[in-house]
C-alpha cells in the first residue's frame, strides 16, 4: 500500500496490491483522472494516459490550445460550465447569482490510517498501517472557497474511499447546491448496470441493463434511503460473472436523500456521481463554516461480483459496524409482533417467552404497542413510558421475569414518528415537519419529528435512555415506518430550509451515537417497515436490519439474495415466520422457512404454542442446528451459486465457507416441484481443492468423500426424488422444497489418491 506524488509531473498514484489510482494535475489547475483498475507498476510520469484530441463543437479552456476541453477530458471533481456540459460533481450559488467555481490546486498531504469523519457515519481503521488517506486542497480564487478531496486506499482488497469537504475561507456567504461524494470518470462504457431495487416487501431486487448513450440513475428523495431503490450501484463488464471479470461497486454510507447515477456522453465516457441527491438540497456556508459529505466506497476487482460482495462483507462487517456485538454471533430470538400484533398482555407475552425458552431461543423481543396509549397504529407515539394497563409491572418488571426465564429481552421503539393522539404532540404540535399555511400528510397515521432540531432529539433521548437505564433491555428494535413529507422546519429560517433533510438525518445518526455509547451492550436492529432504510450508515451503529417486512421464504429468497451483493449475513435480520405467510398468505413448509433464515440474523415471528408437538420438535433442531453453525453462517465467506433472478428462476443456492475452508453450509432452494425432473448438478465455490470433505444433507450423511476441486468442478448432484416412483421410506420432494448440506473436511483423502 503507498501513496506516492511526483512534484515534476504533478501526479499521484495511489496503490495496493490489488489496485492502482491515478491522477494529475491538469493544465488549468484542476484534478484530472487517468487511470482505476487493476494494480499496474509505477513510473513518475503517466501523461501519456492524458487525452487531448480536437473536436468540433468544442469550446475550449485555452485560447491557444483547441485540444484541450474539459467536456472531454476525465475530471476528479467535475464543474459545470466552462467547458465541461455534462452533469457536475459540485454547485455553488454565488451571491451574485453566479454558478461557477474554479477550483485549482493548492496542495495535498498524505497521512498514515484514516481520519474520522464528523457527525457522519463512515469506515475506519483501527491500526495506521491498514490504510492511509490522501487529501488534496483545490481552492477558488474568487470565491476564496476551500475544496478538499479525501482519498482512503486500504492495504488489503480494492477499496478506495472518498468523501469531499468545502470550506468557506471567503467574506461572502455562498449556498451550496450540489456536493456529490465521488465523481469517477472512466475512458468508455463497455458495462451493465446493476440496481437493486423494488418496493415495500420486495426490496433490493437485482436488476441488470446494459450502459447507453445518455443517464441511467437510482435515487431517493423521500427522507430515507428507501424500499425503492438502494444507494448502491454494480458497473461490470459484460463477460463478468460471480468468479470472474472485471467489476466496480459503488456504495454510499448514507441513510438520506441519494443519487446514484452513471452518464455516458456521445463519446461513450461515462461518469459517475455518488451522493446526496441535489434535489430539495441546498447548504448555506457563512465565512468560516465548511460542509462535509458523506462517505462513497468504490470497490474494484477482475475476479468477479463474488468478489466483490466479499470485499464489501469484509468491510463493512470489520470497519464499518462497530462495538460489543460487531464479531459476536447473533442470539436467537422470538418477536411477538406476528404472533399477537396489538392484542397482548403480560401473561400473553410470558406465555410465548416460556414455550420460546423451552425451544432454545435466547432473546424475546416485544414489538409495538407496549407505551402511551398505543392500542393501535393511531396513537401513542412519542410517549415512551409503559402502557400500566398492558404491563402492570412496567418494562422492568417484565424485563425480569423475561430474565428469570433465562433468556435476555428486547424492546421495539419508533423514535422518530408521533402520532396527533400522543401527549407529546399535545405539548409539541409545533415539533412536527410541515410546511406553513400547507396540509400535514400523514403515513401510518403518524407525523415525523423534526429530527432538525436538537431539542427534539433531546428529548426523545432523554425518554429513550430512561427506559434503557432502568430495565435490563438487551436489544433495541429501532423503527421508521414513513417517508418525509412537507420537508420543512419551523426552527430554521428560509434560506436554509435546503438543509432540513440532511439535518434529519445528522439527527437521527447523533441520537443513534448517544445511545450506542451509553448502552455499548445492548444489540441495536435498524428498521424501516423492513428495508426502507437498509443502509452502510446504519450499519455503523446498528450491525444488523431488519430486511424486509415480506418473511414468506420464498419472497426472502430474491430479498436476501439481492441484499448480499454490498451486505454480510450478520447484517440481515430473518426470521421464521407464520403460515399462511401474513403477507403472500403461501404456505410453506417449516423446514424451507428456516433454511432461508439461516442466512441471515436469525429468529422466530410467532407464537410457538400454536405449532404441534411434532413441530416444536423441528423448532428446536432447527435451533440447536443454528447455534452450532451460526458462526460461520453468519461470518464466513459467503458464495452466491445459483440465482434466482436467472433462468426461470426456479432454483437458488448459497453457501458460507469458513477461513480455513475446512466447513461450509449449502442452501438449497426449489421453488415448485417438476414431475420427473432431468439430472441437476451445483458447482460449489470457495473450498480447498485439495481437501476431501465428508457430506450431510439434510442431517443425513451421503455416502463417499468428495475433493474440494471435484465439487467446484464436477459439481454436487441435486437431482430430486419427485419422479413418482420413490423408494419404500423415501421422501418426495414438494413445492418450496429446501435442503442443507453441511461439508467437513477430513483429516486425510482416500488410501491410495493423490
Amino acid at each position: 500500500m503507498s501513496i506516492l506524488f511526483s512534484e515534476k509531473t504533478k501526479t499521484f498514484h495511489l496503490y495496493n496490491q490489488k489496485i492502482s489510482y491515478i491522477m494529475t494535475v491538469l493544465p488549468n489547475g484542476h484534478m484530472g483522472q487517468l487511470y482505476f483498475g487493476k494494480r499496474i507498476h509505477h513510473k513518475e510520469d503517466f501523461s501519456c494516459l492524458l487525452e487531448r484530441q480536437r473536436r468540433p463543437m468544442t469550446a475550449c479552456v485555452f485560447d491557444d490550445d483547441s485540444s484541450f476541453s474539459l467536456e472531454h477530458t476525465r475530471q476528479e471533481y467535475g464543474v459545470y460550465g466552462t467547458t465541461d456540459f455534462r452533469h457536475p460533481a459540485v454547485e455553488i450559488l454565488q451571491e451574485d447569482g453566479s454558478r461557477l467555481s474554479d477550483f485549482v490546486y493548492a496542495g495535498h498531504e498524505v497521512t498514515a490510517g484514516k481520519p474520522k469523519l464528523p457527525g457522519l457515519p463512515a469506515t475506519y481503521t483501527e491500526a495506521q498501517k491498514e490504510a492511509e488517506t490522501l487529501v488534496v486542497r483545490l481552492k477558488d480564487a474568487q470565491t476564496q472557497m476551500a475544496l478538499e478531496l479525501f482519498y482512503t486506499i486500504f492495504a488489503e482488497g480494492g477499496i478506495l474511499t472518498r468523501s469531499v469537504r468545502f470550506t468557506n475561507e471567503g467574506k461572502k456567504n455562498v449556498q451550496l447546491t450540489r456536493a456529490m461524494s465521488l465523481c469517477l470518470d472512466l475512458p468508455d462504457c463497455g458495462y451493465e448496470w446493476m440496481q437493486f431495487s423494488g418496493a415495500w416487501a420486495r426490496e433490493r431486487h437485482l436488476k441488470v441493463r446494459k450502459l447507453e448513450q445518455g443517464i441511467q440513475a437510482v435515487d431517493s428523495i423521500r427522507g430515507n434511503s428507501s424500499h425503492d431503490h438502494n444507494p448502491f450501484i454494480v458497473l461490470k463488464r459484460p463477460t463478468a460473472d460471480e468468479e470472474q471479470g472485471e467489476v466496480m461497486g459503488f456504495g454510499l454510507i448514507y441513510s438520506g436523500n441519494f443519487l446514484a447515477q452513471a452518464q455516458v456522453d456521445t463519446y461513450d465516457m461515462t461518469r459517475v456521481l455518488l451522493g446526496i441527491h441535489p434535489f430539495h438540497f441546498s447548504w448555506k456556508l457563512e465565512p468560516g463554516e465548511s460542509f462535509q459529505t458523506p462517505e462513497a466506497v468504490v470497490v474494484y476487482t477482475r475476479e468477479g461480483l463474488g468478489d466483490m460482495s466479499r470485499t464489501f462483507h469484509r468491510l463493512y462487517q470489520r470497519r464499518l459496524a462497530r462495538g460489543y456485538w460487531r464479531d459476536r454471533e447473533r442470539p436467537i430470538l422470538n418477536n411477538n409482533w406476528e404472533a399477537t400484533y396489538f392484542d397482548f398482555t403480560e401473561e400473553r407475552l410470558v406465555e410465548i417467552a416460556e414455550k420460546a425458552k423451552d425451544c432454545g431461543v435466547e432473546l424475546f423481543v416485544l414489538d409495538d404497542g407496549w407505551f402511551g396509549a398505543r392500542r393501535n397504529d393511531h396513537a401513542g407515539l412519542g410517549d415512551w413510558y409503559a402502557n400500566r394497563e398492558l404491563l402492570p409491572h412496567g418494562i422492568k418488571g417484565l424485563a425480569e421475569k423475561i430474565e428469570a426465564l433465562g433468556m435476555k429481552f428486547g424492546l421495539w421503539f419508533e423514535p422518530e414518528m408521533v402520532n396527533g393522539d400522543s401527549d407529546l404532540y399535545r405539548s409539541h404540535p409545533d415539533w412536527i415537519l410541515e410546511t406553513p399555511g400547507r396540509h400535514a400528510s400523514l403515513g401510518r397515521h403518524q407525523y415525523v419529528l423534526d429530527f432538525s432540531r436538537p431539542e427534539v432529539v433531546d428529548h426523545i433521548h432523554e425518554q429513550m435512555s430512561k427506559i434503557l437505564s432502568e430495565a435490563k433491555i438487551s436489544y433495541v428494535k429501532w423503527d421508521m415506518n414513513r417517508s418525509i413529507t412537507e420537508c420543512y422546519s419551523r426552527a430554521l429560517p428560509a434560506d436554509r430550509q435546503g438543509e432540513v433533510f440532511h439535518r434529519y438525518i445528522l439527527g437521527v445518526y447523533d441520537l443513534y451515537e448517544r445511545l450506542t455509547s451509553e448502552f455499548p451492550h445492548v444489540l441495536f436492529e435498524s428498521c424501516a417497515s423492513g428495508g426502507g432504510r437498509f443502509d452502510p450508515g446504519l450499519l455503523y451503529y446498528a450491525p444488523q436490519g431488519w430486511a424486509s417486512d415480506d418473511s414468506d421464504a420464498v419472497e426472502r429468497l430474491k430479498i436476501q439474495h439481492g441484499t448480499s451483493f454490498c451486505y454480510p449475513v450478520s447484517s440481515i435480520g430473518s426470521h421464521v415466520s407464520v403460515v399462511p405467510n401474513h403477507q403472500v398468505f403461501r404456505e410453506t413448509p417449516l423446514h424451507t422457512r428456516a433454511n432461508v433464515a439461516y442466512f441471515g440474523t436469525f429468529g422466530y415471528e410467532l407464537d410457538l404454542n400454536k405449532l404441534t408437538k411434532e413441530e416444536q420438535e423441528e423448532v428446536k433442531e432447527q435451533i440447536r442446528f443454528m447455534k452450532q453453525y451460526r458462526k460461520l453462517l453468519q461470518f464466513g465467506s459467503f458464495y452466491r451459486l445459483s440465482s434466482p433472478f436467472e433462468g426461470d428462476g426456479n432454483v437458488t443456492a448459497w453457501m458460507a465457507v469458513s477461513e480455513d475452508k475446512r466447513e461450509a453450509v449449502l442452501g438449497w432452494y426449489r421453488i415448485l416441484s417438476h414431475a420427473n425432473p432431468p439430472l441437476a448438478r451445483l458447482r460449489l465455490s470457495g473450498l480447498d481443492e485439495r481437501l476431501c470433505y465428508r457430506i450431510t444433507e439434510n442431517g443425513r450423511e451421503r455416502t463417499g468423500v468428495y475433493y474440494g476441486d471435484e465439487l467446484m468442478n464436477a459439481g454436487l448432484i441435486t437431482t430430486e426424488g419427485v419422479s413418482g416412483e420413490t423408494a419404500p421410506g423415501e421422501k418426495g420432494g414438494c413445492d418450496f422444497d429446501s435442503r442443507i448440506f453441511v461439508l467437513k473436511a477430513e483429516r486425510s483423502c482416500l488410501e491410495g489418491e493423490e
